[in-house]
């Protein structure tokens, strides 16, 4: 449908004449008619009532001006969102976060961000990883800060790596390795692992396998945990061993130990991902604070 004629259908509404509003649009009335039988045409039903003293909507046409004029709304809110992202200016910034990284690495940013864009309204999302990067697709999230020991940050968005991190196992307090100062992935060779879902951690448990084949053996996986604080639950209840990066290591959760892995190869990345395209001028500052705040690499 014509957007156009929609425009004029509503400034006829609002009217209540076809000569005012054919004034207010700068156009014939005789053109401005023949707009509005073309769109009664393909709605198949008759919009106005005329009269010598105007037009009045029908029963038909105030279903599409109730049905219609939001949707239009909104329309138009989101071309003009994205014309404003063209020249580089937004007047919000939505962020996808992991909440365990949030203290670290993104406070000490947003300091920054209200410093040179106080207009800007943040909006802060505690998404997991899986969740940030369909969120990030579909343009529900402006930037997403994920840990990339599993996730996948694929050739659809700009990333960028802001921190190396050492990878900690979490162990039951009363397992035999919890006393030891560091351990290596071949000490958990008999051990039972927690996995991440697909959805959630994309190839995350790809990255288990790997490390763990590196080290000779198999993982044997006891389930997928739904999320941080549910996968520590499961390091008590079922007795088996989680594997996380040193941020989510600081964690408190009773009755889990966090021991360092010390394999040179172990390690987790923490990205900044965003779309394609021209950065606006508030995300762009966000990145840089993100990428010149972020922590020194832990060897």
């Amino acid at each position: 449908m014509n957007l156009d004629l929609l425009r004029s259908f509503f400034l006829v509404a609002e009217l209540g004449s076809l000569n005012k509003a054919a004034e207010r649009l700068r156009v014939s009335q005789s053109t401005l008619t023949r707009q509005m039988h073309a769109l009664e045409h393909e709605i198949g039903g008759v919009l106005f009532e005329r009269s010598s003293t105007g037009v009045a909507l029908t029963a038909t046409g105030n279903a599409l001006l109730a049905s219609a004029q939001p949707a239009l709304a909104q329309l138009d809110g989101a071309l003009g969102e994205a014309r404003r992202l063209a020249r580089g200016q937004s007047d919000r910034l939505r962020i996808g976060y992991l909440l365990s990284a949030v203290s670290e690495y993104v406070n000490p940013a947003l300091a920054a961000l209200r410093k040179a864009h106080p207009e800007v309204k943040v909006k802060m999302l505690d998404l997991s990883p899986g969740e940030q990067l369909a969120a990030l697709r579909k343009g529900e999230i402006d930037l997403a800060i994920l840990a990339s020991d599993g996730a996948v940050v694929n050739c659809e968005f700009y990333a960028r790596r802001i921190a190396t991190v050492p990878v900690f196992a979490a162990l039951a307090e009363t397992h035999p390795l919890a006393i030891r100062p560091t351990l290596s992935i071949a000490d958990l060779k008999r051990e039972l692992f927690i996995g991440a879902a697909e959805a959630d951690v994309p190839g995350h448990n790809r990255w288990i396998m790997r490390i763990c084949r590196e080290a000779g053996f198999r993982p044997r996986f006891v389930g997928d945990a739904e999320s941080l604080g549910h996968g520590l639950s499961m390091v008590v209840s079922e007795e088996a061993v989680g594997l996380v990066p040193e941020y989510a290591a600081k964690t408190r959760a009773p009755g889990v130990v966090f021991v360092p892995v010390r394999d040179a190869g172990v390690r987790a990345e923490l990205l900044l991902a965003w779309q394609r395209g021209k950065l606006s001028a508030p995300l762009r500052t966000m990145i840089e604070a993100i990428a010149h705040r972020r922590p020194r690499e832990k060897k």
